[in-house]
């Protein structure tokens, strides 16, 4: 069971994700802005972050880029969530520091394998 920061500005897409990570056996907070998802990253000290890229104030890539700049933050398994598919946009996420990328909908067994990747890589 992994402790996971749910970053997600949108009230359905985070209650929907959340209730499903749940019934996988994880623990999830939520943080609904890049400035909330950097300060609970180091407060809480989650095992995995799953970061939407588009927030309101600070987005996901800058907040992504300030968790990594923190001795905590550069190690932590960080997955990019985001509608926009377009060309680029897994790049620009994994240049933000991002460790992979997904998007949304969310095919949950895809992200749940995703997740199991990231946490068994040795930090």
């Amino acid at each position: 069971m992994a402790s996971i920061l749910l970053v997600e500005d949108n009230d359905l897409n985070r209650d929907m994700l959340s209730r499903r990570l749940t019934r996988a056996g994880h623990v999830v907070t939520m943080a609904v802005d890049g400035l909330e998802a950097v300060t609970r990253t180091a407060a809480e000290r989650p095992d995995l972050v799953l970061m939407d890229l588009s927030l309101p104030g600070i987005d996901g890539w800058e907040a992504t880029r300030r968790i990594r700049a923190t001795p905590d933050g550069r190690t932590l398994p960080i997955i990019a969530l985001t509608a926009h598919a377009m060309l680029g946009e897994r790049e620009r996420a994994l240049d933000a520091g991002c460790d992979d990328f997904d998007t949304k909908p969310v095919d949950l067994p895809r992200l749940l394998g995703k997740i199991d990747v990231l946490l068994a890589r040795p930090r």
